[in-house]
């Protein structure tokens, strides 16, 4: 044998050696991390807290997996209620066994539909280990990703999660605060932590009942965009914002109610109405006057109309002692011919005295003055 073959032959002989070590390291290593999983396992070790954390899709994430990065932190909320779930319940009468079982990680429901998909409830009986839910009962709900319509179709749902508590006969319940994005790259969410196995398991607690039947649900509710919408906003500050109403011949006024020409201010049509001998509370003894939305102003169904303005009765000596009576207006107008004012605006007595300049040669002069009149938008119009 040559020296050169010779050389050959060791360097061989060291790179078999150098892999075989690898190799061996390699299996070491993994058979101690799977010792340490297991005396994890049986030493009763948990997370700290009890509530799960919401995990939400990394846009360069593509797992089809319950394991996925945080977009934000868990806003997890539980609490109990009062009614069951309304999109799906899931029964078992023999969770036990299901405990007991080193075969199955989970138990997933039949597809249950909500707002055009299809879903699914898991359980993961003894934690979803891969997702930190060891010692844990872990829910999830996965959507039939076969229900998409396009492949780059995203769903966005609010999942919240129930376990029936057989004692007060009332639902132990787990939400979060955002809308978890479903999509087929992502098709499962849920809590790795939604109660601890041992909490879960103590019949004391009443989630587990009558030797090992429970109860758990979800309600799936679907994130759409609206459709219809509409634009409340108020103008002021009018190019014109008063009207002026001069009566003549007020004495000759024997009618019970009398109205002005139409004015429009802010977009709409109004009519001041004024009662001579007073109207409700004022009849007989005070002038009563009212601001109207014309009748035929046209007014959408459920809409209303707010309007603040000033009523006056104008003062025509302008006597220092004697001032134009003003009254403030604040409200709702709700459909046209509707008006809003003062039963009593001022009495009839001081209204026909001639020292104090309201009524002067038989002329009143009545004044309404504009401060804001709302708008409301309906799309679609």
């Amino acid at each position: 044998m040559s020296h050169d073959t010779n050389t050959i032959y060791v360097v061989y002989l060291l790179f078999c050696l150098l892999i075989t070590s690898a190799s061996a390291q390699s299996l070491i290593r993994q058979s101690t991390d799977d010792l340490t999983t297991t005396l994890q396992q049986e030493n009763g070790a948990q997370p700290n807290s009890i509530l799960g954390e919401a995990h939400y899709l990394n846009e360069d994430d593509l797992e089809i997996s319950s394991r996925d990065y945080k977009d934000s932190p868990s806003n997890a909320v539980t609490g109990m209620r009062d009614r069951p779930p309304m999109s799906y319940s899931l029964k078992m009468e023999s969770f036990n066994t299901l405990l007991q079982s080193n075969e199955t990680e989970r138990y997933e429901s039949r597809p249950f539909p909500v707002g055009g998909y299809n879903w699914s409830l898991i359980v993961y009986p003894n934690g979803n280990r891969q997702d930190s839910g060891s010692g844990f009962i872990s829910l999830y709900v996965a959507i039939d990703n076969s229900t998409l319509v396009f492949s780059h179709q995203e769903v966005f749902a609010d999942l919240r999660f129930y376990i029936f508590q057989r004692n007060e006969r009332k639902y132990f319940t787990m939400q979060d605060t955002h809308a978890w994005r479903y999509n087929i790259f992502k098709t499962m969410w849920g809590f790795p932590q939604v109660l601890p196995l041992a909490t879960f398991r103590d019949p004391r607690n009443g989630y587990l009942f009558n030797g090992d039947h429970c109860e758990f649900g979800v309600d799936v509710t679907i994130h759409t965009a609206f459709q219809r919408s509409e634009l409340f906003t108020v103008a002021r500050n009018f190019p014109n914002p008063r009207f002026t109403w001069t009566i003549r011949s007020f004495s000759t006024l024997l009618g019970e109610a009398y109205f002005s020409d139409v004015f429009s201010i802010g977009g709409r049509r109004w009519n001041i109405q004024v009662n001579p001998s007073g109207a409700g509370t004022g009849e007989g003894s005070a002038l009563s006057i009212y601001l109207l939305l014309n009748a035929n102003e046209r007014v959408r169904p459920y809409e209303k109309i707010y309007v603040r303005a000033q009523l006056r009765v104008l003062n025509q000596r302008a006597s220092p002692q004697w001032r134009t009576i003003e009254r403030p207006l604040d409200h709702w107008f709700t459909g046209p011919g509707l008006g809003w004012g003062y039963n009593e605006f001022i009495p009839l007595a001081d209204l026909r005295d001639p020292q104090r300049g309201y009524l002067v040669n038989d002329v009143l002069i009545v004044q309404v003055e504009m401060e804001i009149i709302s708008t409301t938008r309906y799309f679609p119009s």
